[in-house]
């Protein structure tokens, strides 16, 4: 299968270039502790990773994925992570296998791209800076850039009106329901990456347009 090359694409970012769960978990076992808790391990909170880090924090206090914990406990548990992780962004945190080829390859090709995630801008700018890969995106839409997060289709469209590219010659790539979701919804096409963090979904149930194993694979799929 082959697509057509586009003039701009949006990459995710924790789960698609970055493999952030190293840092992540790291922070949610401090925050336990610091809360008199049992910490729950790396394999645990891969499981969790990939709405956000309030939704995180949120899997944490519960060890579910949708609940909700208590008021005041989500409230003393959330500054106790942010602390922790704005000092450990990207201390274990690694590019994926492929990412820097992919990124050289599609930017050699004259590709405009653009980073689009729902991690916050403060730790969005220094774990996409400490791992080399800032300068490769014009713009980075990260979760608080906009009122609105994937899967709505707002950060795609705003880095699409940036670039002054229509969404027909627009393509997402990313590694979750809610990347493909938001996609669809913005009328981009959707490469989905086999890897990630889909809570334990084969990602080609969302049915994106192609799936690759890395990014390194990208320019043949688009036969640059």
């Amino acid at each position: 299968m082959t697509l057509a090359k586009p003039e701009m694409i949006l990459l995710d970012l924790d789960g698609t270039l970055v493999d952030s769960v190293p840092d992540l978990a790291f922070c949610v076992d401090e925050m336990m502790k610091q809360l008199g808790r049992a910490p729950h391990g790396e394999d645990t909170v891969r499981g969790w990773v990939g709405n956000g880090v309030e939704r995180l924090v949120k899997r944490a206090l519960t060890g579910e994925l949708e609940a909700e914990p208590a008021v005041d406990e989500f409230d003393r548990a959330m500054p106790i992570f942010t602390e922790l992780y704005a000092v450990n962004t990207s201390q274990r945190s690694q590019l994926f296998p492929g990412i820097r080829e992919g990124l050289a390859a599609l930017q050699a090709a004259g590709i405009r791209l653009a980073c689009v995630t729902n991690k916050a801008a403060r730790f969005t700018e220094p774990l996409l800076r400490d791992l080399g890969i800032r300068d490769y995106f014009g713009i980075v839409v990260s979760g608080d850039t906009l009122p609105y997060k994937k899967p709505h289709p707002a950060p795609l469209l705003h880095a699409a009106d940036f670039f002054k590219v229509e969404s027909s010659h627009a393509l997402m790539v990313g590694d979750s329901m809610h990347d493909v979701h938001a996609a669809r919804a913005a009328g981009f096409a959707v490469v989905a990456v086999s890897y990630g963090y889909n809570h334990g979904i084969d990602i080609r149930e969302a049915s994106p347009d192609a799936v690759i194993d890395s990014l390194a694979e990208l320019p043949a799929l688009l036969q640059l």
